[in-house]
Parts: structure tokens; sequence; C-alpha cells
């Protein structure tokens, strides 16, 4: 598979000013957070994704019926490897 291009050259002027500011020790300050909330970031994904569960978690029996027969359906329709 090709490698992709990449989507932009970087700016010569820019790498070189980066340059003279990391060897005299004058590095830009942190970028901005955007805005996020502090506590939300510091959690970060720590409870993980939600799951199937939480997902059906306010639907019907009959409706979660006719995925799961078709899920069930394309299991066993599958051709076994031998």
């Amino acid at each position: 598979m090709p490698k992709r291009s990449r989507t932009g050259t970087p700016d010569v002027n820019q790498m070189a000013s980066n340059l003279i500011d990391a060897i005299s020790g004058d590095l830009p300050a942190e970028q901005p957070d955007g805005g996020k909330n502090p506590a939300a970031v510091e959690l970060g994904r720590k409870g993980g994704l939600k799951g199937g569960k939480a997902r059906w978690e306010g639907i019907s029996k009959r409706q979660r019926t006719k995925p799961a027969r078709k899920a069930a359906k394309a299991r066993w329709s599958k051709k076994q490897a031998r």
C-alpha cells in the first residue's frame, strides 16, 4: 500500500525559528487547551467507552429482537472453515 503524502509542506522559516528557540532555551509557552473543563480533561476517558449495555438500556425487548436475530443469522450462515 503506498504511503500517503503529507497535507502540506513544512514552513522552512518556522522550522528555523523553532530550532533557534530550542537551542537558546527560549521554548514557546504551552498552547492553550481550547477552553476545556480542567476537571474533565483530568479524568479523560477513565471510565472507558460506553458499551452495548448502555446503548440498549432504554430499548424494549421487542426492539432488541430484530438486530439480535440478524446477528445470529449472520453467525450461523457463515461456512465453517475446515
